[in-house]
């Protein structure tokens, strides 16, 4: 059964969507949730018919004043229909009118508070956190001369164009008997209900790969074949300069590629919250086998727990052995699956196009795998790929569509920026109107240049995105100055992920044998309480690309022999990642021992502070039972946690209500002095009773 959505009704029968939401809800009794809900195509036909009758009886009323009534049986059985359907709106509307008057004449004959709370209910008028006065004087429906001078008499000078906070506005809400309430953020509502609906109406989406791999080991290449076009033909030397994303049909499905310079723009991505990436194809050369960069890349992905296809490329040439790849992998923990493992090799060929179908077929049942869902019919979301500022179109960013459909008009908040999206073209360059899930697009209209990996949400407007926008720019300078960044100090406080703790390391030394020392040294260290992981090792100096992975990942750089370079050591400083160095092994590693045990949970000590012996009781109204009492030893304090022991045995645990000496308030008693106390919510005291008074103390642990 074929369907349309509310917006395209309301274009065919020349009305605003608003207003045919309205009339679908109240006259025709239809749930639509908004302008992109959808209806079915009998229901839109039999109201298009109905509305159009609607149309032409109330001309014909207004030509002529006395309803006649007419000979056409058709004609007659549609108004007998419109009779029903409005007469039944009309007298419900009545009813509602007639059901406030009463209620509002029964609060003032008999005060009843019941019909007063509902009265109340319906006058609520729902605004933002701050407001114009223009707008708050609309919503209140009152004259802005009027609001103006209300908020002069509470001592607030404001024009009609100037913001006031919803304290304010509440002060002069009370003037006219109108009650007001907050709304939530429209960030949390728009989220809430996005989520709803892509539970409710998810499809099946296209995977976002990602190929990373050794420089010149051929990832371009291979994508290049893939796609059957020449990238590398516009790039600089051939070689990637930026990230691309392109997107490529196989077998009437589509897969969207993301080719990146290497690992560092996908780790950065991710140290922005980004985890944009479905499945990684890890090209290793054949001929190369395991270089550095591969290394690097398989941290990088193993951190991020994305799962990886291993291509081996440039089986083409005499001199490659795929089984040396193989056997390399396994020293990382990756073993082929046609050896017993769970990694997926496949040998390919960029240059004779070998292997490709059986590459593409392994993506698409790794995503098979994953069961990746989205739902087109919601607003979109998504994030930044790449962003630049362009002479002659202005802000420029290439935006990948996780959730929903992107249209063109649409009003975007993009990180701390926003916009309205002006035009929008794909990865071949060509103008389009829509993109769904998983698809990138280049769009024109933002208000600034974005940074990578920026998440956009589409709004409602670009009002509201504005000033959403100014907010989070507003909360970002607050954060500066606050850092959630692990350091050996203060592991405990600042690493929290459940029972088990997580150590991340990231350790560089001068040569691959201490790499290979301080990794097995470390991991040695990790207990049931903490695990201790290290997500890199390798040898050579400490790097940029270092500091990003523990930045994402929220590790520490330990460096053995081994010192950060220049560039290193500012964006470290400017992340707030801690980078350690040392010259002896086992300094490092008391150093990870104590860090660990300041990561244990403390054990708990319970101190008893004194005993109080209960000499007589006092009953007093609206206080309870009061014990007088003598101090036996030690003290006595004020809000302490007591235990009350009758003839050897626990009555209670609890709190002291109240400690006075005399009339006064005390904090403590000492042995030897009397007192009078309560207990929070407690009376059945006795005289003889004992009160121990104790506290729990933190204590540290000092082994693993």
């Amino acid at each position: 059964m074929s369907k349309i959505r509310v917006y395209e009704l309301a274009k065919e029968l020349d009305i605003s969507s608003k207003k045919l939401i309205s009339m679908l809800q109240e006259e025709f009794n239809v749930q639509v949730k908004n302008h992109m809900s959808v209806i079915e195509s009998e229901d839109a036909e039999l109201i298009k018919e109905l509305l159009t009758d609607k149309e032409k009886d109330s001309e014909e009323l207004t030509e002529d004043n006395e309803k006649t009534p007419s000979n056409n049986k058709e004609d007659q059985d549609v108004i007998t229909k419109y009779e029903e359907i409005y007469s039944n709106q009309k007298s419900f509307v009545k009813n509602k009118k007639k059901n406030r008057q009463s209620k509002g004449s029964h609060i003032a004959a008999d005060g009843d508070e019941k019909n007063k709370i509902n009265n109340n209910e319906e006058n609520t008028i729902e605004i933002p956190a701050t407001i114009s006065v223009k707008e708050f004087a609309e919503r209140i429906n009152k004259p802005s001369n009027e609001v103006i001078k209300q908020l002069i008499f509470c001592g607030v000078m404001a024009a009609i164009n100037q913001e006031i906070d919803f304290a304010t506005a509440e002060k002069v809400a009370e003037k006219f008997d109108i009650i007001i309430s907050q709304a939530e953020e429209e960030e949390g509502n728009i989220t809430e209900e996005l989520d709803l609906e892509e539970d409710l109406n998810t499809e099946k989406r296209p995977p976002i790969v990602t190929v990373m791999g050794h420089v010149d080991h051929g990832k371009t290449s291979l994508l290049d074949a893939i796609k059957k076009s020449k990238v590398t033909a516009t790039e600089a030397g051939g070689i990637t300069q930026h990230i691309g994303a392109y997107t490529v049909k196989i077998n009437d499905e589509k897969i969207t590629f993301l080719d990146t310079p290497g690992h560092e723009a996908f780790t950065s991505m991710r140290a922005r919250g980004a985890q944009i990436t479905d499945i990684v194809i890890l090209v290793v050369a054949a001929d190369d086998g395991i270089m550095p960069q591969t290394q690097e890349a398989i941290n990088h992905c193993k951190a991020a727990n994305v799962p990886m296809i291993v291509a081996i490329n440039k089986m083409d040439k005499p001199e490659s052995n795929a089984d040396r790849v193989k056997q390399e992998l396994t020293e990382f923990g990756l073993v082929s699956e046609d050896w017993g493992g769970d990694t997926i090799t496949v040998p390919v060929s960029a240059k004779t196009k070998d292997g490709i179908d059986e590459l593409l077929e392994m993506v698409l049942l790794t995503a098979e795998m994953q069961e990746l869902k989205a739902n087109p019919g919601r607003k979109a979301r998504g994030t930044v790929i790449e962003a630049k500022l362009d002479k002659g179109r202005g802000a420029v960013a290439t935006l990948l569509v996780q959730n929903g459909t992107l249209n063109v008009g649409d009003a975007i908040l993009v990180g701390t920026t926003y916009g309205k999206i002006r035009a929008m073209f794909d990865d071949k360059g060509k103008k389009t109107k829509s993109a769904g899930p998983s698809i990138p697009v280049e769009v024109l209209g933002l208000s600034e240049v974005p940074s990578a990996g920026d998440r956009f949400t589409v709004i409602k407007d670009e009002k509201t995105a504005r000033q959403m926008a100014e907010a989070r720019k507003i909360k970002l300078k607050d954060q500066l100055t606050f850092s959630h960044r692990v350091s050996l100090e203060d592991l405990y406080s600042q690493i929290q992920e459940g029972k088990v703790k997580e150590l991340s390391l990231i350790v560089k030394a001068d040569v691959q044998g201490s790499v290979e020392a301080m990794k097995q040294s470390l991991e040695k260290l990790s207990t049931d309480d903490v695990k201790v992981r290290v997500l890199h090792g390798a040898a050579g100096a400490i790097t940029e690309t270092d500091v990003t992975l523990a930045s994402a990942s929220n590790a520490i750089i330990i460096g053995f022999n081994v010192r950060p370079d220049t560039n290193a050591a500012s964006l470290a400083e400017k992340e707030k990642v801690e980078i350690k160095t040392y010259r002896v092994i086992y300094t490092a590693i008391e150093d990870i021992k104590s860090a660990m045990i300041g990561m244990l949970e403390p054990d708990y000590k319970e101190v008893i502070l004194g005993t109080v012996e209960i000499r007589q009781t006092y009953k007093i109204s609206n206080l309870g039972t009061i014990a007088g009492c003598y101090v036996l030893s030690g003290k006595i304090v004020r809000n302490c946690d007591i235990r009350l022991v009758r003839d050897g045995i626990v009555i209670l645990e609890g709190k002291l209500a109240s400690l006075k000496r005399f009339k006064d308030d005390v904090k403590e008693v000492a042995a030897g002095y009397e007192c009078g106390l309560s207990i929070e919510k407690f009376n059945d005291i006795k005289e003889g009773d004992i009160i121990e008074a104790y506290a729990m103390e933190e204590v540290k642990r000092s082994h693993l």
